[in-house]
């Protein structure tokens, strides 16, 4: 997708507004997976999610085109209208973000918070994104797609620089909402001329992308059932689909149950609040676990933002049996 050049100047851009995030090895988590692990903490982003990035990278282009775009809109779950509104506001952009009625409250209101106008609309993603579309004819706004190129190329600049300081990583979980984050995943590999192996993390209730994969085209599905909103996708993107197919090992699917308690897992372990979406690498690589053995095994902690109604719904309150997995 980029070259090494390419996303060396694309760090650059992001290194302007972000310092790099840490990558941590932690005991008890080697412990608990029986192998060597490297959590890449995208938590610790001003957003409290790694798409931040590609909102930089996405803003930056479309300040310097012309005609100048003046507007944008989009449609999110959370944190790629977090990270839009961030960007949108250092390079002088007015940003509109439709998200879907039911939506995380906390989420509305950072994205309010960082200067975007929040209209709510529809039962889900889709339906918002529907919108967004509309709202760009009828304003004028330029709508700004979940998956776009330029907005992974920032987002790569997470993958690189855990590969540029992890260059032995054996293996490497990435959750997929709408594909940026794994896109970008393998396209850092590719540009350092790696050879990680990348495998894909969905929900088992919101599985488009895995179907995707096994049929090597985009599979959309009627509904997406997960707490995990960051992974609740049911039509998944046709370019994004294509690159998961080539660069991809697989694309594993855990359950609710399963990312709750990755999510404790985290917090015991390492005192960080993981997100559904962000806690779904540890809970795949939990459940793949008799295959990590004496493996290097890196896990994005893709995002922090979990409300805590739905935390001490879904999480602190889970079964005992689902929280000793």
């Amino acid at each position: 997708m980029f070259s090494l050049s390419e996303l060396r100047q694309a760090h650059d851009l992001v290194r302007r507004f972000l310092p790099p995030t840490p990558a941590f090895a932690w005991p008890l988590l080697a412990a608990r997976l029986g192998a060597e692990v490297v959590v890449k903490h995208e938590n610790h982003q001003p957003t409290g999610a790694f798409k931040v990035r590609g909102g930089l990278t996405c803003c930056d282009a479309l300040s310097r085109g012309a005609p100048r775009v003046e507007g944008i809109v989009s449609a999110t779950r959370g944190n790629h209208g977090q990270s839009l509104a961030f960007a949108a506001r250092r390079f002088g952009l007015a940003v509109t973000i439709v998200a879907p009625h039911g939506n995380s409250a906390e989420k509305n209101a950072a994205m309010r918070a960082f200067g975007a106008e929040l209209i709510e609309h529809g039962a889900d993603f889709q339906a918002a994104r529907e919108e967004a579309m509309r709202l760009a004819g009828a304003r004028g706004l330029h709508a700004v797609p979940a998956f776009h190129v330029d907005l992974v190329r920032g987002v790569a600049t997470w993958a690189l620089e855990l590969l540029t300081e992890r260059p032995d990583l054996d293996v490497l979980y990435v959750p997929i909402g709408q594909g940026s984050g794994i896109c970008g995943a393998i396209a850092a590999r590719d540009a350092l001329g790696l050879r990680t192996e990348i495998v894909g993390v969905q929900s088992a209730g919101a599985p488009a992308y895995a179907l995707s994969f096994e049929a090597g085209r985009a599979v959309s599905t009627t509904r997406a059932d997960t707490l995990a909103d960051g992974v609740a996708t049911r039509a998944p993107d046709e370019e994004a689909v294509a690159i998961i197919a080539r660069g991809a090992a697989r694309v594993a699917l855990v359950t609710d149950d399963e990312i709750a308690g990755a999510i404790r897992a985290y917090w015991t372990d390492t005192h960080n609040l993981a997100e559904g979406a962000g806690a779904a690498p540890l809970a795949a690589a939990l459940k793949e676990r008799a295959r990590l053995a004496g493996r290097k095994v890196g896990l994005v902690l893709s995002g922090g933002n979990i409300d805590f109604d739905l935390f001490q719904r879904w999480v602190a309150k889970a079964p005992e049996t689902a929280a000793a997995a």
